[in-house]
């Protein structure tokens, strides 16, 4: 008979919306495993899957109608077990044969490593795919990722939620079997309201039209365009609704016929930020907001109704009647807010903890503002124009938002609100921002803070939340990281390079870890008193290191994504750069470095020379400040590697003084190249280790002087 599709319906009560995609994947996955698991001849590779808010489905086509022959092999005992000394069955042996159901005497034999043993192969024809795709069905539904399974009436079983049909399709025969209490049948449901009778599946091939005629769009890809096309069709003129992806998969989930509705709101309410009234719209309603050209929010927006209704107008009025009240409250909140000046919010943080150990949201707020303000200190000093005491008081408002009405009613608005709250309290510009943008990067591609005093207040906001949460030995572990420290170490060390801010990474490690209580570091208690000192001068050194290894870690990812190599990564490591931005010019030197045709045969040469340097117990450091006597230079190859060098070392100054901004990495390492003739003529000519002690440390001498040209930019053997 030839094959069939393969059609497993699930009907259930609404599922919830963040969890339909995930859902309906898995289920789809755990047939298809099923299917492959039984040998069950199907065309997984096109299996659809459909899933709307009532309902989890996968349709697979070319599924046969029973299993191939089933071969079964069981091994027994060795013939050394199996047979005595006259080659008589053992007990061994015959309880083997009894197991397998057969005269020992009709077991096959088959050699391993260990030897001859017997073994008892049969041949059972498949069975029948009808009878196996109940049990497919159910692994699959009980193998779904359900957090909170639910239980109803007085059953024993749980689901995501209850069900109130199932549908098991083979072609156009029906598969009997039941579900959570549920007999299989051909008999799906259509919409709720506008098509509530039964939908009679002929086939499996048929289930997309049939549910479509019954007003269900069982396809998400087609829902999703269906939603788009709508939005479109509604939009007012001039107007671009922002129907981002996450919003279209809430619509999508919650919808089964979508049909967009054009609505308006009073214009008044305009005079609340923007962003509230956005965050309110998705997170409440799951309304699409409208924006003009210029980007700012309109009077109006789009609701998505479920049904094609008969009266727009009227699911118009109640999506506007039930906007009006939400918009109220935000604008009851920014009124409000208005009244009391951020900076009064700043002895209500003293209320509000933090972290236990580390105290409360005005203590993290004080250690902020101290090191940002250390921080433009640092950067005025390279001639950077930024007010330390503006920073510093951008710092200490950072936090205020928090005590809000708004931020209360909207978390995600924290530093939003702040921004607006500032602005209209008479704060500059830049200390508006810089409430808003320290936080950045908020999420994967997003920007880092514009500005320098913005700049500032993220770099202490973060190496201080860093430095605080590692010394109370709350690191992440696995998937765990309620501080988000994967994203913010991440944000600091591209807030150092992309905004080109030259400061030790180190340095700034070391102040931010002076500030956190000498108690709170792990293990470390306030008792203690004849070791506390060093001891808590070890304990901040130990978790400078970690947050350091940490930040670099997420670095090499960053990197990684933008094409370097991890081999290029820990060549510019090795050497500790002070500063990221210097780290970032290093790196990309050594990249173009990398493409030159010399680079792989000079990263062989300077292995070689460490090799040789750490086989005899060599410090390269401190080899390379002794002087090479010329004397000594007695081969004619060294002679000429002696003046290279030198002549490199010489050129290459100029390109390596100054600050990191100024260094000419890629052209010292270019001018360094050229000392590959030298170098292999060397090798080629030169007994390193002569017998001679002089000789032999001045050949080491000028090794290690190789060693640490090239040092001084990246451990280029490590290429």
């Amino acid at each position: 008979m030839a094959e069939r599709s393969l059609l497993i319906e699930i009907g259930c009560e609404e599922l919830p919306i963040h969890a339909v995609d995930d859902l309906a994947r898995a289920f789809a996955q755990g047939v298809c495993e099923g299917l492959a698991k039984r040998g069950i001849a199907a065309d997984i590779g096109h299996a659809c899957v459909s899933a709307t808010p009532r309902r989890l489905a996968v349709r697979v086509p070319g599924v046969a109608f029973t299993q191939p022959e089933q071969h079964n092999e069981s091994l027994g005992p060795y013939a050394n077990i199996a047979l005595d000394a006259n080659g008589q069955p053992t007990k061994a042996l015959l309880g083997f044969a009894g197991k397998a159901g057969t005269d020992w005497t009709q077991l096959e034999r088959t050699t391993d490593a260990k030897g001859e043993r017997f073994v008892h192969r049969r041949v059972s024809p498949g069975r029948a795919t009808a009878e196996l795709v109940p049990e497919i069905a159910r692994e699959a539904a009980l193998g779904l990722p359900i957090p909170k399974p639910m239980r109803w009436g007085d059953h024993d079983f749980a689901f995501v939620r209850p069900v109130h049909w199932l549908v098991m399709l083979h072609g156009d025969q029906v598969i009997a079997g039941e579900l959570f209490g549920v007999r299989s049948g051909r008999q799906s449901r259509g919409h709720r309201f506008m098509h509530p009778a039964p939908v009679h599946l002929a086939d499996a091939d048929s289930y997309v039209d049939a549910m479509r005629a019954a007003k269900v769009l069982t396809d998400p890809g087609e829902r999703r365009q269906r939603i788009r096309d709508e939005v479109a069709r509604v939009a007012p003129s001039g107007g671009t609704p922002r129907l981002d992806d996450a919003l279209l998969d809430e619509l999508a989930n919650l919808n089964e016929w979508p049909v967009a509705i054009g609505c308006a709101f009073d214009a008044d309410f305009l005079a609340v930020p923007q962003e509230a009234l956005v965050t309110t719209m998705r997170a409440n309603q799951k309304f699409v907001p409208v924006f003009d050209t210029e980007g700012r929010l309109g009077e109006h927006f789009i609701g998505i109704a479920n049904l094609d209704s008969k009266d727009p107008a009227q699911v118009r009025h109640g999506y506007e009647r039930v906007i009006r009240p939400r918009f109220s409250d935000a604008k009851y909140f920014f009124d409000e807010d208005l009244k009391t000046p951020l900076a009064r919010h700043q002895q209500g943080l003293r209320n509000v903890t933090y972290q236990k150990a580390l105290g409360s949201l005005w203590d993290k707020t004080v250690r902020v503002a101290e090191l940002a303000s250390a921080i433009a200190q640092r950067l005025f000093a390279q001639g950077i124009d930024v007010d330390a005491a503006q920073v510093a008081h951008a710092a200490g408002l950072s936090r205020c938002d928090l005590l809000t009405r708004m931020v209360g009613e909207f978390p995600e608005l924290q530093g939003v609100m702040g921004r607006h709250y500032a602005a209209a309290q008479g704060e500059s510009v830049e200390v508006a921002n810089a409430l808003d943008e320290f936080y950045r990067p908020r999420h994967a591609g997003d920007g880092i803070a514009e500005g320098v005093l913005a700049q500032c207040v993220s770099l202490a906001d973060k190496l201080d939340t860093l430095a605080g949460i590692f010394a109370v030995g709350m690191k992440p572990s696995g998937n765990k990281d309620p501080f988000a420290l994967r994203r913010m170490a991440l944000g600091l060390a591209r807030t150092f390079i992309e905004g080109g801010l030259d400061l030790e990474l180190d340095v700034l490690l070391q102040d931010a870890l002076a500030q956190i209580p000498d108690g709170t570091f792990e293990g470390m208690h306030e008792s203690e008193t004849s070791v506390r000192d060093g001891s808590v001068r070890d304990s901040r050194a130990r978790v400078a290191a970690e947050v350091r290894a940490f930040v670099f870690d997420r670095l090499r990812g960053y990197y990684i994504e933008q094409g370097f190599t991890p081999q290029q990564f820990a060549a510019v490591e090795a050497v500790r750069p002070a500063s990221l931005v210097d780290f970032d010019r290093r790196l990309r030197a050594v990249a173009a470095f990398a493409r030159q045709p010399d680079a792989e045969r000079l990263a062989a040469a300077n292995k070689r020379v460490a090799n040789i340097l750490r086989k005899e117990g060599i410090d390269a450091d401190a080899a390379s400040r002794r002087g090479i006597d010329p004397a000594l230079l007695r081969e004619p190859a060294e002679q000429v590697l002696a003046t290279a060098l030198e002549a490199a070392r010489m050129d290459n100054l100029p390109r390596l003084g100054g600050g990191a901004a100024g260094r000419d990495y890629a052209g010292a390492l270019t001018r360094l190249a050229q000392l590959q003739g030298p170098v292999d003529g060397f090798f080629d000519a030169v007994m390193v280790m002569a017998d001679d002690p002089a000789l032999r440390n001045n050949r080491v001498t000028l090794l290690a002087r190789i060693k640490a040209s090239f040092d001084a930019i990246a451990d280029i053997a490590l290429l």
